[in-house]
């Protein structure tokens, strides 16, 4: 147990400690003073952190395909605009067991996809489009067969922008020239 500071916050002028004297502010009563103008200058400051802070990175045209029968694989869509140079890290979601930021290309007249396992590049100021046939997201091990109309929670990490929650869609995206879900694929 802590001892109590015994020392005279407020002297009289006798040398005495006038412990009634309504102007001596303790410890107890100073600090929450000191706490409620602290979190008024951070309110007011402009600047925020934690989960408050403002998205560098935008997000648009969240689309996520329906799970064909019998599989858990399917592959999400979107558009990505970074305000400065970042790097999207990673994806997670609680609608499936993993999620993988895949890149698409043809070789050999197939449809090549790989994990892009160190994310995938934001250039300041560019959209970039993850889209059928080119770099998307791939859900791996979806828990519930996702069907047109349903919802889908991603979070979306990035190497220097905090972590965006966007909700996408299941539906089918805009036919692209190109569309790994028609073509052959191999891993």
């Amino acid at each position: 147990m802590r001892k109590r500071d015994r020392t005279p916050a407020c002297p009289t002028p006798e040398g005495a400690i006038d412990r009634a004297d309504p102007h001596r502010m303790t410890v107890m009563t100073r600090a929450p003073i000191l706490a409620a103008a602290l979190l008024a200058l951070t309110a007011c400051s402009g600047q925020s952190s934690g989960s408050g802070e403002a998205a560098t990175v935008q997000v648009a045209g969240a689309i996520c395909r329906p799970t064909p029968v019998g599989r858990q694989t399917t592959g999400c869509y979107l558009t990505l605009t970074a305000a400065s140079d970042d790097r999207l890290a990673s994806v997670a979601s609680p609608d499936a067991n993993i999620v993988q930021i895949h890149e698409s290309r043809i070789e050999s007249n197939m449809m090549m996809m790989r994990e892009l396992r160190e994310g995938l590049a934001l250039p300041a100021g560019q959209a970039v489009a993850l889209e059928p046939g080119g770099n998307h997201l791939m859900l791996l091990g979806v828990k519930e067969p996702l069907v047109a109309g349903d919802a889908v929670a991603l979070t979306l990490t990035f190497a220097s922008s905090p972590p965006l929650e966007v909700t996408a869609t299941v539906g089918q995206p805009a036919a692209a020239e190109y569309d790994h879900a028609t073509a052959p694929a191999a891993h």
